[in-house]
């Protein structure tokens, strides 16, 4: 029967300092490194820290840039309803937070009160409904046409980009230009052509609106055909916009990677080209993607506000411009709070995945 070593002791730790002893687990400092777990609770504290300070500078903004601006909702919705009576204008005064006999810090105060629970005001454009209840009925056609089309125009792009990095010198690099012209004309300017040529011309899609005029949404065969009839020229405008910078920048990224030693390393190895590709060169170029395409998923709530102005599409971004043009305030806020959390959403989702991909990420904030 064979002794611990008295060096290592009965566990195999090291008595200096409590830690595995390389000649016990291996011969490599790897190997050392991982006997024990560390968890980068100093990544994860440093990283909530600065989201909240960021959701409370952006909530004090979205609290004060209204009340910076020239005249008031009750102003714009007494413009519109002169039958209104004077009572019944401070009384709305004081429902949408603007009473003129409060401190703007107990305005602040109250504001705060009201986003804890939930209660993100009323809105004056439409008919003093929930400003919750006018964002849920257009949010879901913003995510649903933006979000999907700027998902698939970053996966087309990436991939794409990643091909023809790795051939290039190739004929796949006539794509870069092609797309990138694409990618310099403005979104409007996609649209109009888009509806004179396959609307107006050939009729093969609406031109406007995000279902036939005179139906309403239901879960129906016919209304989800309709849905995709009217948002797929949108959604195709999209995607040939902003393909370009994708498809560049991942290209740009992979003909960096592929001049670093580890890439020729393992192609002198003998791996599998495909491999080499995607698990080596595709894997590090994307990295400076992932912050780019977590902005972009932030925004999809803001919505392409031309694109929806251009289609007449419903959506959240439509409705910011309406409500600016009204000086619907507390609808402005609403929007400008859902588009901040989204973007914070997305950004954290971004830094998990990057550290998920660069574990130097999280070692070095450690």
């Amino acid at each position: 029967m064979t002794t611990a070593s008295p060096e290592l002791g009965q566990t195999g730790l090291n008595p200096e300092d409590g830690r595995p002893d390389a000649l016990e687990v291996g011969t490599t400092a790897t190997a050392v490194q991982n006997g024990r777990k560390i968890v980068p609770w100093r990544f994860f504290v440093g990283r909530a820290g600065f989201y909240l300070f960021t959701l409370w500078a952006a909530i004090t903004i979205n609290f004060f840039l209204p009340r910076f601006m020239k005249g008031d909702a009750v102003s714009s919705y007494l413009a519109r309803n002169r039958n209104i009576s004077p009572e019944a204008a401070d009384s709305l005064r004081i429902l949408l937070g603007i009473d003129s006999d409060k401190s703007l810090w107990q305005q602040y105060i109250e504001y705060w009160g009201t986003l804890l629970r939930g209660d993100l005001g009323i809105s004056t454009l439409h008919g003093l409904r929930p400003v919750a209840e006018v964002l849920s009925a257009a949010l879901p056609w913003t995510l649903g046409l933006v979000g999907l089309a700027t998902i698939i125009s970053f996966l087309l792009g990436t991939v794409g980009g990643a091909i023809v990095g790795w051939k290039r010198g190739s004929r796949l690099d006539a794509l870069i230009p092609i797309t990138t012209f694409f990618n310099t004309i403005p979104y409007f300017w996609l649209g109009l052509i888009a509806i004179a040529i396959f609307s107006s011309t050939l009729k093969w899609f609406p031109s406007s609106h995000a279902y036939d005029k005179g139906q309403s949404p239901e879960w129906s065969l016919d209304f989800i055909g309709q849905v995709i009839a009217h948002g797929t020229l949108p959604a195709v405008t999209i995607i040939i916009a902003s393909l370009g910078g994708w498809m560049l920048g991942m290209r740009n990224m992979m003909l960096t990677v592929l001049d670093e030693d580890y890439i020729t390393v393992a192609q002198a190895k003998g791996m599998p080209n495909r491999r080499v590709l995607w698990a080596y060169a595709a894997r590090n170029a994307v990295l400076p993607q992932i912050q780019s395409f977590a902005l972009s998923i932030g925004f999809i709530v803001g919505g392409t506000i031309v694109m929806e102005m251009v289609f007449s599409y419903p959506g959240v971004g439509k409705l910011l411009l309406d409500a600016t043009n009204a000086k619907d305030f507390a609808l402005m806020q609403g929007v400008f709070l859902v588009i901040t959390l989204s973007v914070l959403i997305a950004n954290i989702l971004a830094d998990i995945v990057y550290a998920y991909l660069d574990p130097r990420t999280r070692q070095t904030e450690a």
